[in-house]
């Protein structure tokens, strides 16, 4: 997930919001990004002084990420996109998701990533001895929102 976002700060948004000096991420509640996992925290630290930009997170309770507005919008019209459609390599997926589109405008950009990742990594000894130096808990609801900052 994260070379994903550090990819299209880079390529992308770094250009349209040139006077950006924070990002915010919606996340879902549980799962391999879930608000629990101290290596997505930890690899967050790493892309915060990577793009030299705060990151602030806000994760979605557990079972809503159903609110989530891309999640809500855009997945029923990749749905649609894809239905039917055999996939037979990965370059068919990415060529009918950067099709579609909602009524309202909303579009996909879409690349393949073909990084290989190691499973039930493990956040450094350090990180948890030093978390608090590294991660800002918010007061409302600190287990769901938090921050890094470069």
């Amino acid at each position: 997930m994260l070379d994903n976002i550090f990819y299209w700060w880079k390529e992308e948004l770094q250009w349209v919001y040139p006077e950006a000096k924070a990002m915010l991420l919606l996340c879902d509640g549980g799962g391999s990004n879930g608000s629990r996992n101290h290596i997505v925290k930890h690899d967050l630290y790493r892309l915060s002084k990577a793009l030299g930009v705060t990151i602030v997170v806000a994760h979605y309770p557990p079972y809503c990420s159903k609110w989530n507005p891309i999640e809500h919008r855009l997945f029923s019209e990749l749905t649609r996109a894809w239905q039917g459609q055999p996939f037979l390599n990965l370059q068919i997926v990415k060529e009918l998701a950067q099709k579609t589109s909602t009524s309202t405008g909303l579009s996909v950009k879409a690349r393949v990533n073909q990084k290989k990742y190691l499973p039930q990594r493990k956040a450094p000894d350090d990180f948890f001895i030093n978390k608090d130096n590294y991660v800002k808990f918010s007061e409302n609801l600190s287990n769901w929102n938090y921050w890094f900052t470069p």
